[in-house]
């Protein structure tokens, strides 16, 4: 894996264009998932773990990694596949996600792959393991399985929703009118984390899966009238199946009827995100997942109220 990952960093380029790239590893058997390489600092051997008392049991243990702690993640136990027997003859697949850094434990590692969102799909209804996917592809023929991270990462470290009370008291002071919000994500936890933050500051929510989904229901309020009679603004992921965040700001500028929507891209791409794309496509405001205070404060001041 020497190098396989050396120009991560270059990859940013993709962004805008609804094109990703994802790396591909197994869970100790055949099946095929796969993560997106912006999530991706480095994958590496499994170092020398030290257990941690009382932690998660998918919580395999920390490693020193460059001076720095951070825990590692039986992913296969964490979706409920069983846990790996050996942890020092698997890999780990650094990572950040929602501003944290961690490392995920998985059998091996096949290669990087770079695809259109168009051909990630959302995941299959009625199997067990589809509640811990937020999409599907297939790569030569071959079933590829995304996992919602964001889910792995309520349930094995969790993350408190609860937003202060001065933010609870600046949101009641301005509130003199229902607003709604259009949230769009492909995580059911992500998507329940952020509709849990607009209860408390008294917003209503409605919501969409991927940006598609999303762009067909403003197509649709703005041909029943006028769309900002709907919703006051969007908050939207940008990692999504079939159309990602930049692809939906960038046609919703491009729509007369839409152009002036606020756009917050909401995203747990915080580690390599560029604020220039941001500008590029025409967003309004990117916020790094997850930090409910920070969420709310930031569409109070899309509103225009006290923050």
């Amino acid at each position: 894996m020497a190098g396989v990952l050396e120009s991560v960093d270059q990859r940013t380029r993709l962004a805008g264009r609804n094109r990703l790239e994802l790396l591909l590893f197994h869970l100790g058997s055949s099946q095929v998932f796969g993560i997106n390489v912006f999530k991706v600092q480095e994958v590496i051997h499994c170092p020398p773990l030290t257990k941690v008392p009382n932690a998660h049991p998918a919580v395999r243990g920390i490693a020193n990694m460059r001076g720095k702690t951070i825990p590692v993640m039986d992913l296969s136990m964490a979706v409920g596949r069983g846990g790996v027997d050996d942890p020092q003859q698997c890999y780990v697949v650094i990572t950040e996600y929602n501003r944290k850094t961690q490392g995920f434990l998985v059998g091996s590692v096949d290669r990087i792959v770079n695809m259109n969102w168009e051909e990630i799909l959302p995941p299959p209804k009625g199997s067990g393991m589809a509640s811990y996917l937020t999409a599907v592809t297939r790569v030569d023929n071959e079933l590829v399985e995304i996992i919602d991270v964001e889910k792995v990462m309520a349930e094995v470290v969790g993350e408190s929703e609860e937003i202060s009370t001065d933010v609870k008291e600046n949101a009641a002071s301005g509130a003199e009118q229902e607003r709604r919000v259009l949230v769009v994500d492909d995580s059911s936890v992500a998507r329940k984390q952020i509709k849990r933050t607009l209860d408390q500051i008294g917003l209503e929510s409605v919501m969409a899966k991927n940006g598609r989904e999303a762009l067909d229901l403003l197509h649709q309020w703005a041909a029943e009238g006028s769309v900002y009679d709907r919703i006051s603004l969007v908050i939207s992921d940008i990692e999504m199946p079939e159309m990602d965040g930049y692809t939906l700001t960038r046609e919703v500028r491009g729509d007369p009827e839409l152009q002036n929507l606020y756009i917050l891209l909401h995203t747990s791409l915080s580690g390599v995100f560029n604020n220039a794309m941001v500008e590029k496509v025409g967003a309004n405001r990117f916020v790094a997942k997850f930090s409910p205070d920070e969420l709310a404060t930031r569409v109070l001041e899309a509103l225009g109220e006290p923050a």
